[in-house]
C-alpha cells in the first residue's frame, strides 16, 4: 500500500502531462481523516479545510521565483530573498472554494483574489458559469485555483479556462481530494497545470461524487444539508 501511494505521488516530467503532487505528510493525513468523518461538525469541518489548505499552499508555492533585495536589520544591512514580481492571484471556485480562501491567505496575505462562480448541472454533470470577477492585472501574476473536490474535473477545467482567458502568467490547482477521472480531465484540457491534492481517491460513484471522498464539501462547510 505504501509503495502504491509513493508511485502515485511521483512528479513526472513526461511531455504533455501535468504533474500531480499528492502531499503525503502526517499532518495532512491526520486532518483529512477528520474531514472524511461524517460525525465532524460544521465548525470543525470549516477549521480543518482552512488548516489543510494552508498545508497544501505551502507545497504549491515552494518553487515560486524569488529575487535578492537588501534590507537593514536592527544590526546591519543584509541580502534576503523575496517573491519576485507581482506575485500571486488566488481564485476560489464558488461556493465551496471560499472555504479554502482564508487558509491560503494566511500564508500569502498579499495575494489578489478573483472569484469564479460555477455550479454543477446534476443531470449532465457539466459546469454552469454564473459569475466571474478576476484581478485586472492577472497577466502579471501566477494564478492558483482553489476547489475542494476534483471529481469529474468539469468545473475545475472550466475555472482554469476562465483564469487562462484572463491572461494568467501560469496556473496551479489546489484541491483537497481528487478522483482519477478529474485528473484525466485536467490532463486533457490543461496539460501545463500542476495539481496539488491531499489524496487521490478511488474514483466516482454513479452520481459523480468522489469515493470514499468526504461528501459534498459545500454542504458540509455551510450546513446546508
Amino acid at each position: 500500500m505504501e509503495s502504491d501511494r509513493l508511485d502515485r505521488s511521483v512528479q513526472t516530467d513526461a511531455p504533455a502531462e501535468p504533474k500531480v503532487v499528492e502531499v503525503d505528510h502526517p499532518l495532512v493525513r491526520h486532518k483529512l481523516s477528520y474531514l472524511r468523518d461524517r460525525r465532524t461538525s460544521t465548525g470543525d469541518f470549516r477549521r480543518l479545510v482552512r488548516e489543510l489548505t494552508t498545508l497544501l499552499t505551502y507545497e504549491a508555492t515552494k518553487d515560486l521565483p524569488t529575487e535578492t533585495v537588501r534590507v537593514e536589520t536592527p544590526l546591519e544591512w543584509t541580502e534576503v530573498q523575496r517573491i519576485q514580481g507581482k506575485k500571486v492571484a488566488v481564485c476560489p471556485v464558488l461556493r465551496a472554494g471560499l472555504g479554502m480562501l482564508d487558509g491560503f491567505l494566511e500564508l500569502v496575505s498579499g495575494a489578489r483574489v478573483g472569484f469564479i462562480g460555477l455550479y454543477r448541472n446534476e443531470e449532465t454533470l457539466e459546469p454552469v458559469e454564473y459569475y466571474v470577477k478576476l484581478p485586472s492585472d492577472l497577466g502579471a501574476r501566477d494564478a492558483i485555483v482553489l476547489d475542494p473536490m476534483l471529481a469529474t474535473g468539469n468545473s475545475c477545467a472550466a475555472a482554469i479556462t476562465a483564469v487562462k482567458g484572463a491572461g494568467a502568467r501560469s496556473v496551479r490547482l489546489i484541491c483537497l481530494v481528487a478522483a482519477p477521472q478529474g485528473i484525466e480531465r485536467v490532463r486533457r484540457d490543461h496539460p501545463d497545470v500542476t495539481i496539488f491534492t491531499a489524496s487521490i481517491d478511488q474514483g466516482l460513484n454513479d452520481r459523480g461524487y468522489i469515493v470514499p471522498g468526504l461528501g459534498d464539501a459545500g454542504d458540509r462547510l455551510y450546513g446546508t444539508k
